[in-house]
């Protein structure tokens, strides 16, 4: 499993995810989304808020991608967010005192602002078309990428779509035409890895000191015991 990142520094780029314990369904209607939604919104309105650059929520987890604005916020403000949707969905489901709603801590891994953002955010948004939710990611409404399409757009999805930052690099102009086009097979293993292990996403030469400044070395090297040395 991965882990999430000892500190987090600001102006980096985080993506950030998720699950439902057991894989259960965190999001079973409409009014469990929008409710997730209604607590995003109040923790980004915290003093303590990162950016909120895209999202995609997904029937048992979802994604966020971050921008801390001060170093070391962003563990206390991931913690905020997932005790307080959990409070009201145990409240709502009328399951309290039943046990966590969460698998865990948040997974993380930080992103190059170059390209790789680009890469990164398309993963994000490409989520519903990848889960066969949608026939178009533009169409699943519980995603950045809907919202800024005009789907959706109840109070609390206004006020989300009003909430999110402006990117670290310039939107391509046909950006829903590209997030509609599959991935590659290597780019989804190294999101995987990222997702996975908390792997930093970028240029090697970045990846290298980005592990290096967060202490995630670990994340770097092959899993499995090392193989014995011939005598």
């Amino acid at each position: 499993m991965g882990r999430p990142l000892r500190q987090s520094v600001g102006g980096m780029v985080y993506h950030v995810l998720n699950r439902r314990v057991l894989r259960l369904a965190l999001f079973e209607d409409d009014g469990d989304y929008l409710a997730f939604e209604r607590v995003l919104v109040e923790a980004l309105d915290r003093p303590d808020a990162p950016e909120l650059l895209t999202f995609c929520l997904m029937p048992n987890h979802w994604h966020l991608l971050l921008r801390p604005r001060k170093d070391g916020q962003l563990p206390c403000w991931m913690q905020w967010l997932t005790v307080t949707h959990t409070h009201r969905w145990h409240q709502h489901h009328g399951t309290s005192g039943t046990g966590p709603v969460y698998q865990g801590r948040f997974k993380s891994f930080p992103v190059q602002t170059d390209e790789h953002f680009l890469t990164v955010a398309r993963y994000v948004e490409r989520n519903g078309l990848r889960a066969n939710m949608c026939r178009r990611p533009e169409n699943w409404r519980w995603s950045s990428l809907a919202l800024r399409q005009g789907v959706g757009r109840s109070q609390v999805e206004l006020a989300l779509w009003r909430a999110l930052s402006h990117w670290p690099v310039p939107m391509p102009r046909n950006w829903v035409k590209w997030v509609n086009q599959p991935q590659s097979a290597d780019e989804l293993a190294a999101l995987r890895r990222g997702v996975q292990r908390g792997t930093p996403f970028g240029s090697n030469r970045w990846i290298g000191s980005t592990a290096t400044q967060l202490g995630l070395e670990s994340s770097l090297r092959p899993r499995g015991r090392p193989h014995n040395k011939p005598q």
